[in-house]
C-alpha cells in the first residue's frame, strides 16, 4: 500500500501576522501581543521576526521581552480577527482536499494523497502553491512540512520557518530528523526529556534505535509512544473538514494580578477555577474521572498532579474537594504562587457514566444524595443562565484584588 501524504500548514507568528494586516507599520518594529501587564497576564503570545531577532521567546512576560528588546511595541491580542483570518486561511486548504483538521487556530493538518493525481501536482508542488497563495491572496505566510504521517509533517513545519517547505520521506527522515535533540520530538514534555538524557538517549535517533521495552520500562505508555513517534510509525488519520474532535479533557486556567500566598486566597482561586470546569463539563453534558491541578510559580515553572477519583462525576463539590486536597498535598504553605489550572479527564458522555457504588451504598442514601446534588447544581446553572453568572454561586466569592470575577473569565496562565 503506497504511504499517505500529509501536508503540516503553520501559520508563521500568527497572531502577530494578523495584527501587521491592519496595521503595516508594525511589520517595521519589533513588536509583539501581549495580555493587559497592569493584570498580571502580560505574557508575549506570539512576536515578529524582527522580536524574535532580539532573543523575544513566547512566553516571555512584558517585563522580560522589554529588557531584551527596549523598543519593542505591544499590541493587545485580538481573537475575533484572528478567527476571522484563520477561516480564511483554512477555506484556501479545502479547496485541495475535504480532508482538513484544524489542529489549533493557527495550524492545520491535510491529507492531500488523493488530491494530488487530480490537480497534476507532486506533494512539494502543492506545499508551495498553497504558501504563494496565503501569502498573496491574505498577506502572511505559512510553513509546510510534507510526510507520511502527521507526527514527521508536523515536525517538518517546524523543521524550517519562516515561509519554507520541508518535504520528510521515509528515505531522508533520519538523515533529517534523528540529529536532532529528543526534546524536538513531539510530545516529548520536559519531565520525559529529563528522564531520557538521564539513559544516555540525546537525540531522536538514540530512542529511535533503543529497544521499544527499555522506553516503555522508565516512561510508561508515554515511552513506547515516543519511541514509535521517533521511527515514524504513527497511523493517526486527518479528519474530514467540520468533524468535531472528541473532547479529552476540560480545563480552566487563571493568571493572578499579584502572587497568591494565604491558603484562603488559594483556597477561593480553585472553588473559582473548579466552578468554571464544572459548568463547562454540565453544558458539554460530559463527566470525568480524573482531576488534576497545575501551579505555575513567579519563576514560571510548573507543578502537575493528578488523582483518578474511581468514578465519573461533574459535581462542583467533589472535583473541588480533590482539587483542594492535591494542593495541600504538594504545595509548601507560604510559597507563592501566579497562576493555577484545574482540569478534569478521562470523559465520558453524563449518560454513560456509569457510577461505581457499593451495595451497601445502593441500599442506603448514597445514590440519593448523589442524585440531589447533581439536580442542586443544574438548578443552580439555570438560575444563572436566566438571571446571569453571578446571580448565584456554589461557594465562590468574588476576589477583584487577586482578579476573580465574572466578567473576567478568559485569561489563563
Amino acid at each position: 500500500m503506497a504511504d499517505r501524504v500529509i501536508l503540516h500548514a503553520d501559520c508563521n507568528n500568527f497572531f502577530a501576522s494578523c495584527e501587521c494586516l491592519e496595521r503595516p507599520e508594525l511589520k517595521n518594529v519589533p513588536m509583539a501581543v501581549a495580555g493587559d501587564p497592569e493584570k498580571r497576564v502580560g505574557v508575549v503570545v506570539a512576536k515578529n521576526e524582527l522580536a524574535k531577532k532580539f532573543g523575544v521567546r513566547t512566553t516571555d512576560t512584558v517585563y522580560a521581552a522589554k529588557r531584551k528588546c527596549p523598543g519593542i511595541v505591544f499590541v493587545p491580542p485580538r481573537h475575533s480577527l484572528y478567527r476571522q483570518v484563520s477561516r480564511k486561511v483554512n477555506a484556501i486548504y479545502c479547496e485541495y482536499t475535504e480532508y482538513v483538521e484544524p489542529a489549533s487556530i493557527d495550524e492545520s493538518y491535510l491529507d492531500v494523497t488523493r488530491a494530488l493525481p487530480f490537480f497534476h501536482m507532486t506533494a512539494r508542488e502543492l506545499a508551495d502553491e498553497l504558501r504563494e497563495r496565503v501569502r498573496r491572496e491574505i498577506g502572511i505566510t505559512i510553513s509546510v512540512g510534507v510526510s507520511f504521517c502527521k507526527v514527521f509533517a508536523k515536525m517538518g513545519s517546524d523543521y524550517k520557518k519562516p515561509d519554507a517547505t520541508t518535504v520528510i520521506t521515509r528515505e531522508n527522515y533520519r538523515e533529517i530528523l534523528w540529529p536532532l535533540p529528543v526534546s524536538d520530538l513531539l510530545f516529548a514534555g520536559g519531565a520525559a526529556v529529563k528522564k531520557l538524557n538521564a539513559r544516555g538517549i540525546e537525540t531522536i535517533g538514540d530512542l529511535a534505535r533503543s529497544q521499544p521495552e527499555a522506553a516503555r520500562a522508565f516512561l510508561g505508555k508515554q515511552g513506547e509512544m515516543l519511541w514509535r513517534y521517533a521511527n515514524g510509525i504513527d497511523e493517526e488519520p486527518v479528519r474530514l473538514f467540520g468533524e468535531e474532535r472528541e473532547v479529552k479533557s476540560v480545563s480552566h486556567g487563571r493568571t493572578f494580578r499579584r502572587n497568591l500566598v494565604s491558603e484562603m486566597e488559594i483556597r477561593t482561586a480553585l472553588v473559582y477555577l473548579v466552578d468554571e470546569v464544572a459548568r463547562s463539563l454540565r453544558r458539554q453534558g460530559l463527566k470525568g474521572e480524573v482531576v488534576s491541578v497545575t501551579i505555575r510559580r513567579p519563576d514560571m515553572t510548573d507543578i502537575s498532579r493528578q488523582t483518578t477519583l474511581g468514578h465519573h462525576t461533574f459535581l462542583q463539590h467533589e472535583i473541588q474537594k480533590t482539587a483542594i486536597a492535591l494542593v495541600r498535598e504538594h504545595w509548601r504553605p507560604g510559597d507563592p504562587i501566579r497562576a493555577m489550572t484545574v482540569g478534569v479527564s478521562k470523559l465520558v458522555p453524563a449518560g454513560e457514566a456509569a457510577e461505581q457504588i457499593s451495595l451497601f451504598d445502593m441500599v442506603g442514601s448514597a445514590a440519593a444524595d448523589q442524585d440531589k446534588r447533581e439536580k442542586l447544581e443544574e438548578v443552580v446553572e439555570a438560575l444563572r443562565k436566566k438571571h446571569g453568572d453571578g446571580a448565584i454561586t456554589l461557594g465562590y466569592q468574588n476576589n477583584e484584588e487577586i482578579g476573580l470575577g465574572r466578567g473576567e473569565r478568559k485569561d489563563g496562565p
